[in-house]
């Protein structure tokens, strides 16, 4: 999917130099902000791709209402002292999309009109945050790229690695990109550049397992995954008194983000939950009760015994209901899971992921399929596995126990 982002980039130029534009990014343009946006705009659409729309449209929608109330714990959209934060929650994202061209962007008096200039890549980033995030990434260095900027943030990240970097490296970056900024768009002040300076660097820091900013200094460790959040009020007090690997700071977020009945928790696995609604048209298991009308959407490992993965689209099968009710959960109880049939609905996921991947969809992945189930059964299969290998092994597993 990384080469599909930058194929995509590399047809412009995205040199803050020659647009003077400094709303590639903002301080709103957060992964899970991204791409709940996203998500918001492609609701929206429905089935018409082409159609135009304002933040207006978005704000006043019941989906984002609904959506962005509970989630961010902001008031009703109709309250009028929302109204510049919700302006600015929505129009900051679209901005930052239009500069990377996945959207279109035309300004009428005073009005922003929007579309779609790429749907399967915008599609991608609405799917999940962790999209978002890696699109984040590479579109940020693109932009750092052509604006000649990169090679500061590259120094800065040698420096950390070579074990030299202090307050003095961090405050001098910090000041080259405020003077860029200033020097090259309509923005004459600095406390606007430093809005947008920590979401440009975290972003950068966190793909690179370097330190980032928190309040205008350099933070004690490397930035993580987590910290990069806007919804991170469950999490932005978690103490984090040791340096994490990255897959700990993964698995930190997935244990955070999958605490029960939260607002957010709900909105990942059911809009999970409608993504393979859409996706799959029939059961994705073959078997003699497969003749039925797909209409379930299954937990392969069920939701209240591994939350962590609940809401993720490797772990949810879509079966028809007697497949559902009398297999995957015998006698129509679903507090019981037939372990057989658990076999059975993850060497079909197997094929699903391996079907959707080769057919150039950025629905699954196999790194996350494989995380599903080193989770589900307590395994540390190496992501590099291939599909043969991976059934091999589930067999084996089920078959030993």
């Amino acid at each position: 999917m990384t080469m599909k982002i930058l194929d995509y980039l590399n047809q412009f130029n995205l040199d803050i130099r020659r647009t003077g534009d400094a709303r590639f990014m903002d301080q709103k343009v957060t992964p899970d902000v991204l791409c709940i946006i996203a998500d918001c705009v492609i609701n929206f659409l429905k089935n018409d791709t082409s159609r135009e729309f304002t933040v207006k449209d978005i704000w006043n929608s019941k989906y984002f209402n609904t959506i962005v109330k509970d989630i961010f714990s902001k008031p009703d959209v109709t309250e009028e002292t929302a109204k510049h934060e919700y302006d600015k929650l929505i129009q900051q994202p679209l901005k930052a999309l239009s500069y990377a061209h996945i959207l279109n962007c035309e300004k009428r008096g005073n009005t922003n009109y929007f579309s779609v200039k790429n749907y399967e890549l915008f599609e991608f980033i609405s799917l999940k945050d962790r999209n978002a995030y890696n699109f984040l990434y590479q579109y940020l260095v693109k932009v750092l790229t052509d604006s000649g900027l990169i090679k500061f943030f590259k120094e800065f990240k040698k420096k950390y690695e070579a074990g030299e970097v202090n307050n003095n490296h961090f405050k001098d970056l910090k000041d080259r990109f405020e003077k860029f900024i200033i020097g090259n768009t309509n923005i004459t002040g600095r406390t606007e550049v430093r809005r947008i300076f920590p979401k440009v660097l975290n972003i950068y820091a966190s793909k690179n397992n370097i330190p980032g900013t928190i309040s205008g200094r350099i933070s004690k460790y490397p930035f993580y995954y987590t910290d990069l959040m806007y919804n991170r009020r469950n999490w932005r007090d978690v103490h984090k008194d040791k340096i994490l690997t990255r897959q700990e700071a993964d698995n930190l977020y997935d244990k955070l983000i999958s605490e029960k009945n939260t607002p957010y928790n709900k909105y990942l696995v059911v809009k999970a939950k409608n993504i393979i609604r859409k996706l799959h048209r029939y059961s994705e298991v073959k078997d003699r009760f497969a003749g039925g009308e797909a209409t379930q959407v299954h937990h392969i490992f069920a939701q209240n015994d591994f939350p962590q993965i609940a809401h993720y689209v490797e772990n949810l099968i879509k079966l028809t209901a007697t497949q559902h009710f009398t297999k995957a959960h015998p006698s129509n109880d679903t507090h019981m899971i037939d372990k057989d049939y658990q076999l059975v609905c993850l060497l079909a996921k197997s094929d699903s992921v391996k079907k959707s991947i080769k057919a150039g969809q950025m629905i699954y992945r196999k790194e996350s399929f494989i995380h599903v189930i080193n989770i589900g059964l307590t395994l540390d299969l190496p992501s590099l596995l291939s599909y043969k290998d991976i059934k091999l092994i589930l067999m084996k597993q089920y078959n030993d126990n």
